[in-house]
């Protein structure tokens, strides 16, 4: 749908990619459970291997219902291409993977998932890469933070567990000005209420698993393409601007363009990390995609009004929603998110770590689940579970500590999450 008319989000969310079954007319995208694809020839067959046609070989590298995801999430978030897999930290790994090399680093966010900053601070060392973290609000420490082996920098534009906004445009400017491509992490925003490829990043990440599924049934993670980074400006990224000796000499950015990184992320990426999406959990996600904004819209109401009430309760000490006039970054929604400040923030409670297990152990409505996103409102005390790994320091830089807790807001009757909510204070507090 990228030809003719320009449609509007509502529209894209349910037609972007889908095509009627040529075999059987089915309106809903097939789930195409199938290993390989007969080739119509030899011909054929060696034209796909060698990159010289687009086909379907095998499921590992690409497959006709996760294409079609693909190229929905791709046209949603503005980008030229997207590279669907397993889980949002294999699309870490699947962002990464083209721009680094043994020695090199990333500049990232204070500001990340738990399990993010484990994965940079450990896992990806593994590899021989480094990473550099920085509070992504004072620029000069960004820019001081970037060095001559720095490859890439990565932020989230709603941070988990805080819900912070990320000033994208502020930090794109920097990656910009260093040559380096910014990687932004739009789980917790989703393109419905942040577009960070028109505020500057050159690729972004997502855990399909939370808000683009929004159901809680499968996992996934996709990488989205912006098209606009000149990979052969410098010598940084030979990876795709070098011959592949894998493609006989096949230079990536010189053959495929403003495609270069999602189709080294397909003929490189997946058939070398096999980090695959199956196609039931792409069928699941296309169908979550559909009410995206519907979803997004209620997600937000709730989250404002709740938000503004747990900031006036007794047991209370703090709630870092954006939405509020309180919040520090309320001003940057306006710029970053401008259909709202997501449905993620923590709440901080006067009676401290004890208080918070309570208040968990308390709750009916809200789920204790390790996941964000759901049409169910969630909740889970990240010092304990998602951020157990990081030390003290690192706990409170994500605004994680022991004293605090993270919700989730649904789509249910925000009343109803009200008096829940209610309820499990007055608990936790005596």
């Amino acid at each position: 749908m990228n030809d003719g008319p320009t449609y509007g989000f509502d529209t894209l969310q349910i037609h972007a990619g889908a095509h009627p079954d040529p075999a059987t007319g089915a309106r809903q995208t097939p789930i195409y459970q199938t290993t390989a694809y007969v080739f119509r020839d030899a011909e054929h067959a060696a034209a796909l291997f060698n990159l010289q046609e687009v086909g379907f070989i095998y499921s590992r590298l690409t497959n006709p219902t996760v294409a079609v995801l693909q190229e929905r999430i791709a046209t949603l978030e503005g980008g030229v291409g997207a590279v669907c897999c397993s889980s949002g930290h294999a699309a870490q790994i699947m962002a990464l993977f083209p721009l680094m090399g043994p020695g090199k680093n990333i500049v990232a966010s204070t500001r990340l998932y738990g399990g993010t900053v484990t994965q940079f601070s450990h896992t990806i060392k593994r590899f021989g890469w480094e990473c550099k973290f920085v509070d992504f609000d004072d620029l000069d420490a960004v820019k001081a933070a970037i060095d001559d082996d720095t490859r890439a920098v990565f932020g989230e534009a709603i941070a988990n567990p805080g819900g912070y906004i990320m000033d994208v445009r502020a930090i794109a400017d920097v990656a910009d000005d260093a040559g380096i491509p910014l990687i932004i992490d739009n789980t917790s925003a989703t393109p419905f209420l942040c577009r960070p490829i028109e505020l500057g990043a050159t690729l972004v990440v997502h855990s399909t698993t939370k808000y683009l599924t929004g159901n809680g049934t499968v996992t996934g993670g996709c990488v989205v393409d912006s098209g606009t980074f000149d990979w052969s400006a410098n010598d940084k990224f030979p990876s795709l601007s070098q011959p592949e000796p894998a493609y006989h000499g096949l230079k990536f950015h010189e053959t495929f363009g403003n495609l270069a990184f999602t189709f080294h992320g397909i003929a490189i990426g997946l058939r070398d990390l096999g980090m695959t999406m199956n196609p039931q959990a792409a069928h699941y996600t296309l169908m979550g995609t559909e009410t995206l904004s519907l979803r997004m819209e209620r997600h937000v109401e709730n989250a404002e009004k709740i938000a503004a009430w747990l900031e006036k309760h007794d047991a209370v000490e703090e709630v870092t929603y954006a939405g509020l006039k309180s919040s520090p970054y309320f001003k940057r929604v306006k710029k970053v998110c401008p259909r709202g400040a997501g449905a993620l923030f923590t709440v901080r409670l006067k009676g401290g770590y004890d208080a918070c297990v309570k208040m968990v152990n308390a709750l009916e409505i809200f789920s204790h689940v390790a996941n964000l996103g759901d049409a169910r409102s969630l909740i889970i005390h990240s010092a304990s579970t998602t951020h157990r790994q990081l030390t003290a320091e690192q706990q409170e830089a994500a605004g994680a500590g022991p004293s605090v807790v993270r919700l989730s807001i649904g789509t249910e009757d925000a009343d109803d999450l009200i008096e829940d909510l209610d309820q499990a204070l007055n608990k936790a507090g005596k």
